[in-house]
Order: structure tokens, then C-alpha cells, then sequence
């Protein structure tokens, strides 16, 4: 199993990073070079207050084992050109380590926070827009004529003095974020890469996702068993049984938060717990947070989270992952030496299961 983590290391798990804590980018370099001391085979970054790319360039200078990836980028605000540049000059500076890991966002952060005026169905369009990406990459390493024509995208124009020279490793794989099955659907027919949401549980992965994957790679007439799927789980670990009592707080929260969106519904709805996830979004819009966790019972928390003190992690990890995932994010709080000392142990365990 590839095991990865999520900057900044040792703040928080990577399941559980609250989205307002910030990424000191002075100590990108050193937090990288940290994790490929620890013995991590990957290294992610999210697109939330940083720009993932900028971010991945500090790490990918730092680093020379570390696989590099964006956890995601968001597509539609950014042109295919755009980021088509920016992940080949990455791969460029890595030497072939980088991942594109890419997602849609919803609509109303596309034109409300993107400021995009246009909106149109996700799943379609992120086909075009990893189409799009591929033809640049091809036209830039081949000499491809650059002639894309889509419903989004119209490619036809290179010009010698901003076309990319070729690179030694232009197989640069793209990774898709997905929930519902036309996206993982879309993952088989043009990605190398499937990046389930954390609340997706393996039971619903196995049973929707993996299967619309595989309908989608059919398709396509694509080997699906070359696609990754890379997992970043809901993980509640700590040292002792008292200490994961915390810990288990953070995560209950979390579970509450993620059932009362209603674009993650259709994996409550699939384990029973739609009227759940109903009165949740109600007390999510009546701003009654405080009353959230309460819902969350023991099995429920249990059914989308991975709990256990440290010694029994990494096992619970593979037990439930194992056969599903290749890529699998993980770490805990580490910042003192003998807590670095721990998360090395837990990395090597979970690269031994």
C-alpha cells in the first residue's frame, strides 16, 4: 500500500484538518524533506488557502524520492492551459514525481467564489477538460497538431515562443475527486486516478464507485485495473484509550458536518441513514452545530471512520482498505521526537500490511 500524507505535517490528521488552519509555506521545504525521512511514499496538498502548484514546487525542491500530488486542484477556475503548464513544469522540476489530482467544486462556489458567470453538469465537463489537458501534453511533447474542439474548450492555436519544450517524463498521471457514479464513471474513461471523498465508505465504494469505474473504463476500453484509487480516510488514533476519547470527539463532529451536506448524501442514503442526513442539513442551515455531534451514534461513527489507539491503527486501516485502495493518506500530530519517532513506526507498519 502507498501511504501518503497531507501538509502541514503534524498538525492535525489528514482526515480531520480543519479547513482554517493555515499552511506556514516557509516550512514546505522542511516539513517534505521531513516526510521522506519518515519513510512516506507520497506527499498531497490541498487546494484551500495556498495555491496547490506553488505549494507542490517547494516540496518537489526539497525531495528526491517523494511521490508529489494536489489533493485536489480545482479544474473549472483555471484554464486547461493553465493547468496543463503548471503540472508539466512541475513534473519537470520533479523529474517525474507528480500526480494531477483534480476536482469540480460545486456550483456555487465556481460562480460565486470563482466569479465564472457559466455553469453546466460536472461530470461531462471534467471529461473535456482532462481531454483538453491530454491534447496540450500531447501537442507540446509530439508535435501533436493542437486541434481540441469541445462544448468548453477550443485548442487550436501554438505559437513557438509559449509552447512547453518536450520533458523526460510526460506521462503525467491525472487523478479525478468523486462521490456520485457519473464522475467515477468518468474517472475509468480518462483517469489514471480515482480520489474518493473521506465520508465514502468501503462498502459504498465497493458497490457503487468501483463498479461505475469499471462501467466507465469498459467503456473506454481501458484496463481498470491499472486506475488507482486513492483514499484519504476519517481516522480517530491516538496513543491510549483515553486520549482517543478527544480524538473521537473531532471525529463524531466531522461525520455530523459531512452528513448534513447534501452533496455527500447519496452515501448516507446508501447505508439507511438518509432521514439522518435530512435532519442534519436542518440543523446545519438553522446554524444549531452545538446539536450535531449528539446524532452521530457509535455505529454510525464507526460506519465512516477508522478508530483506534495507535498500536491497532494500522491494522484496522488495512482490514478495511486493503483490497480496495492503493493509495491510502495518513498521519498523526507529530512535532516533538519521539512523536516523529511514532509516526515513522505507524508508516512502516502500514507499508507492511
Amino acid at each position: 500500500m502507498h501511504i501518503e500524507t497531507l501538509l502541514p505535517l503534524g498538525k492535525l490528521d489528514p482526515g480531520l484538518r480543519e479547513p482554517d488552519q493555515p499552511l506556514d509555506i516557509a516550512a514546505v521545504a522542511e516539513d517534505a524533506r521531513r516526510v521522506e525521512q519518515l519513510g512516506y511514499d507520497g506527499l498531497v496538498v490541498e487546494d484551500t488557502k495556498d495555491d496547490p502548484f506553488l505549494v507542490m514546487a517547494l516540496a518537489a525542491q526539497a525531495t528526491e524520492r517523494l511521490q508529489l500530488a494536489t489533493s485536489v486542484a480545482i479544474a473549472f477556475p483555471r484554464s486547461p492551459t493553465v493547468t496543463a503548464m503548471s503540472a508539466w513544469t512541475l513534473q519537470k522540476l520533479s523529474q517525474g514525481r507528480f500526480t494531477l489530482g483534480l476536482g469540480t467544486q460545486v456550483r456555487a462556489h465556481i460562480q460565486r467564489r470563482f466569479g465564472m458567470r457559466e455553469w453546466s453538469p460536472a461530470g461531462p465537463w471534467m471529461r473535456e477538460y482532462v481531454q483538453a489537458v491530454r491534447s496540450l501534453w500531447d501537442a507540446w511533447q509530439n508535435g501533436t497538431p493542437l486541434n481540441f474542439e469541445g462544448e468548453h474548450y477550443q485548442l487550436n492555436l501554438l505559437v513557438p515562443l509559449f509552447t512547453p519544450a518536450p520533458i523526460a517524463h510526460p506521462a503525467i498521471p491525472i487523478h479525478l475527486a468523486a462521490v456520485n457514479r457519473y464522475m467515477c464513471r468518468v474517472a475509468g474513461e480518462v483517469g489514471d486516478g480515482l480520489r474518493p471523498h473521506p465520508i465514502c465508505t468501503p462498502t459504498y465504494i465497493r458497490e457503487v464507485m468501483l463498479p461505475a469505474m469499471r462501467d466507465g473504463a469498459e467503456r473506454a476500453r481501458r484496463d481498470a485495473d491499472a486506475i488507482a484509487v486513492c483514499m484519504k480516510p476519517l481516522v480517530g488514533t491516538a496513543t491510549d484509550e483515553a486520549a482517543l476519547q478527544e480524538r473521537i470527539a473531532i471525529v463524531r463532529a466531522r461525520v455530523a458536518f459531512y452528513a448534513s451536506t447534501p452533496g455527500y448524501r447519496k452515501v448516507f442514503e446508501h447505508h439507511g441513514l438518509g432521514d439522518l442526513a435530512r435532519e442534519l442539513s436542518v440543523l446545519s442551515r438553522e446554524q444549531r452545530w452545538e446539536e450535531m455531534p449528539s446524532r452521530i451514534s457509535d455505529e454510525v461513527m464507526h460506519t465512516f471512520a477508522v478508530i483506534g489507539t495507535h498500536d491497532r491503527i494500522a491494522g484496522l486501516l488495512a482490514e478495511r482498505y486493503g483490497d480496495i485502495a492503493s493509495r491510502v493518506e495518513f498521519s498523526i500530530p507529530a512535532t516533538t521526537p519521539q512523536e516523529l519517532e511514532t509516526l515513522g513506526e505507524l508508516v512502516r507498519a502500514l507499508q507492511a500490511v
